[in-house]
């Protein structure tokens, strides 16, 4: 069931000095355009209607969309062997990634769009990978 899922955070609650710390964070506008930008991506990339979204790719346009750097390929492999991954887990977290890496203004997916996006699939501590 958990397979269906594609992101899973325990977030844990804030300590009072996090809470009024005066670290400047990233503030919600510029998040926003951020994902602006990410959607712009997408709906480029998927051409004329512009409705589908990473979250909707098939399997064969994940082969088109989603390519990886040499080490983001030997995570993935690692990451499929020590989780055991299902082909499903494996396209969702592709999914998840092609994301992160738009987010990142990123062309392809690299390493560090591979960690977070095992991360976000279930916070597996990438640990020994």
């Amino acid at each position: 069931m958990l397979d269906r899922i594609d992101l899973r955070v325990e977030v844990a609650p804030l300590s009072y000095g996090e809470m009024k710390s005066s670290v400047k964070t990233e503030s919600s506008a510029c998040i926003r355009q951020r994902v602006e930008r990410a959607r712009a991506l997408q709906k480029e990339r998927f051409g004329a209607g512009g409705t589908l979204v990473n979250a909707a790719m098939t399997h064969s346009q994940i082969l088109q969309y989603c390519h990886l750097s040499t080490e983001a390929e030997r995570l993935l492999a690692q990451a499929f062997q020590k989780l055991g991954m299902s082909a499903r887990s494996h396209d969702r977290l592709l999914k998840v990634a092609r994301t992160i890496a738009d987010l990142d203004s990123s062309e392809g997916i690299e390493i560090q769009h591979i960690a977070e996006a095992v991360q976000l699939r279930g916070g597996e501590e990438l640990e020994g990978l």
